[in-house]
């Protein structure tokens, strides 16, 4: 959830994304590397500020004309050099400001976030603190201005009364010794940011301290041009406190709250320092909160391999995932490139706020998310493409090698393959499915169709796809006798316990995992009443249309309804679509359990229809197929 603040802060950043995505790939997209590019920026500064130092007097006599040296006599380093160290860090400040920003924005700052959110408030006064001094050490008019200001403003406070600003009352009373205070502060505040910086990122799974490479050189190289064509000189000559300063161009991005110390009571500026700092400080804890109880812990299961991952409030997938030391892929971490695209196989999740180039609708409707933006609504189980998330001692994890023991053509486009298990057999839940491997890793999904004491060959019902690498080769030059990876179960697509009478929807080879079910009840001795309705163009779809049949003969408690929706002349049962015969006959839902199998076009379309007519989302069930997709069950 977010505030109309929020929303409204979201659109440019959103835009601007998108915009820059375009000219520069969002690859090297600078608003995706924000932090990095911080870093990065310190590093400069800091390596600038060390060379400086090297030249720099820090006496009160010899700092203006150390400084005039460097500048002038040094303009071919040493004037670079303090440009580059004063527009580093203003761009320091921007990179701050604007990462802050978008995370506010994008309500990341609540959660296991409010540790890098509250560090980064600090970081943020202790960047301004550092500037304000660098601002003092060249002792110029404006080092003068600064310096002055600052004390006055301190001295406003209980704890010093006065006496800091004693120091700047006559030019003798500034020595040598509180000149080199001030050096050793702006030496031992960076320290402090350095090591706060470090303490930032620390809850930040994976986070990078470099920037890439272009961006590095793009950085250098606009530092570097500004400081030739716009290069940094001191104002106004050395200081003098015998005359008081009367103007000066300011940083505004440094020394933005001194013209408030000039015009404002002392008392109204640290108030507003203060109220601000505690508004940033409470951020995270004020409304509104994200939707989610308390006690809710969710959990994250990655197939292959099984593994499980607690779930932190607010945490994205790929942040889960990173946390456990998982090799996920990921690159832009903000929703604008695509690479950490995943399946999500079963409970919702909240897809965030990503760029319509990295996750179409259409993606969306086949169950996929990007990991960086999604977080879960509910225990989740997702795939990712991705070998080495497979672990030896996974105890969810089955792979073996199945030998095709049998090829039975069940109708003109399905094949039944009998599969031998492993020798130590394959326990898995009626409705689940196993994924076949391919050579190169590519992975098929197909419903179990037997039930788990079904005799010891696991039943795999194979439809024909125009143009599909895997059920081409099944009815074109597969054997009986060759031997397929396979690896599983996987799924939730199984028989709850409850008294509540079941329909069965499925669509064509949809009916494999309802077979599974269907004949594990009956194994079971379940005497709920069930009803299956069965669709299919025309009724060579129907492939073990007198199997269903037998099931009605044999159990009085199970009744079947075939429907055809492209039926021929002579059909003489039920037409049209297979979720309006449902409801033709129970308009009324509310008491009933439902089991939807087919394409996702179908299982989207009955699924609000049943929805619509009473059915409660915690007794409506549904396994959802496409036939392009490459790692989605069941097909």
């Amino acid at each position: 959830m977010s505030n109309p603040i929020q929303v409204l802060l979201r659109w440019p950043f959103m835009h601007v994304e998108a915009l820059f995505n375009r000219a520069f790939g969002d690859r090297i997209n600078p608003l995706y590397h924000l932090g990095s590019i911080t870093f990065f920026l310190f590093w400069i500064i800091g390596g600038s500020g060390l060379y400086l130092y090297i030249f720099f007097d820090t006496s009160v006599s010899g700092a203006y004309d150390s400084v005039e040296a460097m500048t002038h006599q040094q303009w071919f380093a040493g004037g670079v050099m303090r440009s580059m160290h004063r527009y580093a860090s203003d761009a320091m400040v921007i990179t701050m400001l604007v990462h802050m920003l978008r995370y506010y924005a994008f309500d990341r700052l609540r959660g296991f976030r409010s540790f890098s959110w509250l560090t980064g408030v600090a970081l943020i006064w202790g960047v301004f603190a550092s500037g304000v001094n660098g601002f003092m050490l060249p002792w110029d008019r404006l080092a003068q201005y600064v310096t002055i200001a600052s004390f006055e403003w301190l001295d406003w406070l209980p704890s010093f009364g006065g006496t800091l600003i004693r120091n700047f009352i006559v030019p003798s009373s500034v020595s040598d010794r509180l000149f080199s205070l001030l050096v050793f502060v702006h030496i031992g505040v960076p320290l402090l940011v350095l090591l706060l910086m470090w303490i930032h990122v620390q809850r930040v799974p994976n986070a990078s301290l470099q920037p890439p490479r272009p961006i590095a050189i793009g950085m250098v190289l606009l530092l570097l041009a500004l400081s030739l064509l716009q290069p940094v000189h001191s104002q106004g000559g050395a200081a003098d406190l015998a005359s008081a300063v009367t103007r000066l161009d300011l940083d505004w991005f440094l020394l933005w709250l001194f013209p408030l110390i000039d015009r404002w009571p002392l008392g109204w500026v640290w108030a507003l320092v203060s109220l601000a700092t505690l508004l940033l400080l409470v951020l995270p804890w004020l409304p509104p909160k994200r939707r989610r109880n308390a006690g809710d812990a969710l959990q994250m299961t990655l197939h292959p391999g099984g593994t499980k991952i607690a779930l932190r409030s607010g945490e994205t997938l790929l942040e889960a995932g990173l946390r456990a030391g998982l090799a996920l892929p990921y690159e832009c971490r903000n929703g604008g490139c695509g690479v950490c695209l995943c399946s999500v196989h079963h409970g919702k999740v909240d897809h965030g706020h990503y760029q319509a180039d990295a996750l179409s609708a259409e993606m969306r409707q086949r169950g996929q998310a990007l990991m960086c933006c999604a977080t879960a609504l509910e225990d989740v189980e997702i795939i990712v493409d991705v070998p080495s998330l497979i672990h030896s001692d996974a105890p969810s994890l089955r792979r073996w090698h199945g030998r095709v023991q049998q090829m039975t053509r069940l109708g003109p486009d399905v094949m039944r393959l009998l599969v031998t298990p492993p020798d130590q057999g394959i326990a898995f839940t009626a409705g689940q499915y196993l994924d076949i491997v391919l050579a190169d890793g590519q992975r098929r999904a197909f419903s179990f169709a037997s039930p788990p004491n079904g005799g010891g060959l696991i039943e795999l019902h194979v439809a024909l796809v125009p143009g599909g690498r895997f059920t081409t080769q099944v009815f074109e030059s597969m054997q009986e006798g060759d031997t397929l990876e396979l690896e599983g179960p996987f799924g939730h697509f199984t028989l709850t316990e409850s008294a509540r009478p079941i329909l069965f929807v499925a669509g064509a080879t949809g009916f494999a995992p309802v077979k599974s079910i269907v004949e594990d009840a009956f194994q079971r001795g379940i005497q709920r009443p069930m009803r299956l309705y069965w669709g299919a163009r025309n009724i060579g779809d129907l492939y073990l249309l007198d199997l269903a049949r037998q099931w009605q003969a044999d159990h009085p408690h199970f009744e079947f309804v075939p429907v055809l929706s492209e039926p021929d002349p002579d059909w003489n049962g039920r037409t049209g679509l297979v979720h309006e015969a449902m409801l033709s006959d129970f308009p009324d839902l509310r008491e009933h359990e439902i089991y939807v199998c087919g394409s996702l076009i179908m299982v989207e379309v009955a699924i609000p229809a049943f929805l619509a007519h009473g059915a409660s989302q915690n007794h409506c069930f549904s396994d959802a197929f496409t036939t392009q997709r490459p790692h989605q069950p069941p097909s």
